[in-house]
């Protein structure tokens, strides 16, 4: 990758960090449910748009609507659903360390369910390292009763481990021909059809007072700047920098979370946390592999 897609990174991580912060000031006046419905519906129709305009085709065949709804399930309804209802009790840095745990459970799915991504010494490690940093995160305050309730913590975790079913379930589309730029439309339009009667049955929103622009401010924000746009730039440099160079957002992403969460909703976070992510990220790291392969080539001084 050049520099223009070194600067996209930290940009993207920003995008994706600002995630956590903008659906936590929506989640100050909408329900958890209603807030998914938004991004998502919201983040197709700009989807739509940007397709039309690029001149993409939209496919229609069955088959390749199915795998949409499956990728919206687990990639759209689930984590989205279950990241912002444990927001309702955590804060949005705390949240993003614990979704940075992703490509962990990416591997741990693609284990089990792919013939051509097992486990290595250095993935194994990378996952011990991580699982370490997630018992850090869920321990002490959590379990005394003072700190983050233990259900939200796991709803977090959830979506992380959906996601990684997310990641192998998506290699479909590779072999079906869809470009990522219309999966991704796909997938947030099926999420959108599905979250639909799923809003009306739970949170009736004709029957919520209006929210405040600066609620609706965030959730356009969500919709799309961190989902439509980020989805966007993330399908360029996986086009360019290939996956593992895009999945190293996945530690910068806490970062921004953690400074806007600090910054502008003065969110605190313990040792414990900072720890865990430490842990989580030298995790990643390891997964990654790169750095120490780099500190195994240099020349002893």
């Amino acid at each position: 990758m050049g520099l223009l897609e070194w600067g996209l990174l930290v940009f993207l991580s920003v995008l994706w960090g600002g995630s956590f912060f903008f659906s936590k000031v929506a989640l100050a006046e909408l329900p958890p449910f209603t807030v998914v419905l938004g991004r998502v519906s919201i983040a197709a129709l700009a989807l739509f748009i940007y397709l039309r305009s690029t001149d993409q085709v939209i496919p229609v065949s069955g088959k390749v609507w199915r795998a949409f709804f499956g990728m919206g399930l687990l990639n759209n309804l689930i984590p989205f659903s279950l990241i912002f209802w444990g927001q309702t009790a955590l804060a949005s840095g705390l949240a993003s360390i614990l979704n940075a745990t992703t490509p962990i459970f990416s591997i741990l799915v693609a284990h089990l369910l792919t013939a051509d991504e097992k486990m290595t010494p250095q993935k194994i490690t990378g996952v011990l390292l991580g699982i370490l940093g997630v018992s850090v995160l869920m321990s002490g305050s959590a379990f005394a009763g003072n700190g983050p309730p233990v259900w939200a913590l796991l709803a977090c975790l959830g979506a992380a481990l959906s996601y990684g079913f997310a990641g192998t379930f998506g290699r479909r589309f590779r072999r079906m021909g869809i470009a990522p730029a219309i999966g991704a439309f796909g997938q947030t339009t099926a999420s959108t059809a599905m979250m639909l009667p799923l809003v009306a049955l739970v949170d009736a929103p004709w029957q919520l007072a209006m929210p405040h622009l600066v609620t609706i401010g965030a959730l356009l924000a969500l919709a799309l700047i961190s989902t439509a746009l980020a989805y966007i730039i993330y399908f360029h440099l996986l086009s360019v920098g290939g996956a593992t160079n895009s999945s190293l957002v996945t530690l910068l992403i806490p970062v921004s979370a953690i400074l806007l969460g600090n910054l502008v909703l003065g969110e605190r976070l313990s040792i414990s946390h900072f720890l865990g992510m430490a842990l989580i990220a030298l995790g990643l790291l390891s997964i990654d592999g790169r750095i120490f392969a780099m500190l195994r080539r240099t020349p002893a001084m």
